[in-house]
């Protein structure tokens, strides 16, 4: 397109934004709505639309429906964001969530008021039985490992002042906000999803070691908030928040969310923290029994994708399958499942101080992910700091266990990894 054409363009534009403005609508407005990648690098379109989030080839933003009028008059190509969603719960919790004990003793008067004394709440074991599975040892009372190791949690959040994980959180980061694109020190969990997620990686037991532990207690938690309070989770703030935990130092990161198809963005942030020596795991779906049922981005080659297994290391019918027996046996490719975890009332964590038990592959992922913070430190150290990801993902492999059907199965690949 010649200069002057295209300055003619931009000079209807600017008659039309003024139109629309005298006339009550405002174009650049940050409204929130269907949330589209427009594919340009043109500072004019930035500026009229407004910024959300810079990729390579473009910018995403919430278009109001002038604004996409105006994209199509004037040629620019735009593409709908796809949303994806924390996996459900997969089925009912057989201990409902409780809120944190509270108990009024009248031990003193003063002033005329009675003394409180808040207690806190207790989990029904201190040690799961999928961190006990995971570590090998049925009469585990502590986890421990960890230590020096940034895990970055891509979900609904977390409750910083959980007694359990306060001492934990290292980074905490908004991405959801409608007006801010990406809000520091702010990460409130109102759904619970990513308070589970984060105790069953990381949990201390707190101070007073009272309460639960999870597989890595001395890693630290980046918890970044990328779906809202009703867990759906736009793909843009996904790869935002991906980018940039590689770029804070994360050495792991936790995915338990998922959609059907893949997207390019959360690809293209997956590639990137690959380069950066990060291990990027995601829980696999809970769309089973049915062939090839699982989730992106857990069916992307690079990134461990983790199916359920219950106490007696069973596969749950709603766990997700991968497409393990049309590849190559023991090679991860597109859509394979690579690992067996924990996933069935799953004890841990909760938005309200105390716990709860949950059910899903959402609950699978982070085991192995905790797993993979314990290995890290000695890992690193024998290979230099040089490809830790990949070398731990190998000690993965080799610590798996073959369970549920033999060889390299659609529901647990390598199988179910365990301590020795």
């Amino acid at each position: 397109m010649s200069k002057s054409r295209q300055s003619s363009k931009y000079l209807i534009l600017a008659i039309l934004t003024a139109f629309f403005l005298s006339s009550g609508f405002v174009l650049a407005a940050p409204i929130v709505g269907p949330r589209y990648f427009v594919k340009t690098d043109s500072p004019f379109w930035q500026r009229s639309f407004g910024v959300r989030h810079v990729f390579e080839g473009g910018f995403t933003s919430d278009l109001s429906g002038i604004q996409v009028r105006l994209a199509k008059i004037f040629g620019v190509e735009i593409e709908p964001v796809t949303q994806l969603h924390v996996l459900p719960q997969a089925i009912p919790a057989s201990r409902e969530p409780s809120p944190s004990e509270e108990a009024v003793l009248p031990v003193a008067k003063e002033s005329g008021k009675l003394q409180r004394e808040v207690l806190r709440a207790r989990p029904v074991d201190q040690v799961p039985w999928g961190v006990k599975l995971v570590y090998n040892d049925p009469v585990l009372t502590s986890a421990s490992g960890g230590a020096g190791v940034n895990v970055a949690v891509l979900d609904t959040g977390v409750l910083k002042t959980h007694p359990d994980l306060k001492n934990r959180v290292k980074q905490c980061k908004d991405f959801t906000q409608a007006r801010v694109p990406v809000k520091d020190g702010s990460c409130d969990d109102k759904h619970g999803h990513g308070t589970h997620v984060s105790g069953i990686i990381l949990a201390d037991a707190g101070t007073d070691k009272l309460g639960i532990y999870g597989m890595a207690p001395a890693a630290d938690l980046f918890s970044y908030k990328v779906c809202g309070n009703d867990g759906s989770c736009w793909a843009d703030d996904i790869a935002a928040a991906m980018k940039l935990a590689a770029d804070n130092g994360a050495n792991l990161v936790n995915i338990s969310l998922g959609a059907d198809n893949d997207n390019s963005l959360i690809r293209n942030a997956i590639d990137y923290a690959v380069s950066k020596d990060v291990l990027v795991v995601a829980a696999g779906g809970n769309d089973g029994p049915y062939p090839i049922s699982i989730d992106y981005p857990a069916a992307n080659a690079k990134v461990a994708a983790v199916g359920a297994v219950d106490v007696l290391i069973s596969v749950p019918d709603w766990s997700s399958r991968g497409d393990n027996p049309n590849t190559r046996p023991y090679v991860v490719e597109e859509k394979d499942m690579e690992f067996g975890a924990p996933g069935v009332n799953i004890e841990s964590t909760w938005k309200n101080g105390g716990y709860a038990i949950l059910s899903g592959t959402s609950m699978a992922a982070p085991h192995i992910t905790g797993l993979a913070a314990k290995l890290w430190p000695q890992t690193a150290s024998a290979s230099l700091g040089f490809d830790v990801a990949n070398s731990v993902r190998i000690s993965l492999y080799k610590l798996s266990k073959d369970i549920w059907v033999f060889g390299d199965d659609d529901a647990t690949g390598f199988g179910l990894p365990q301590l020795k």
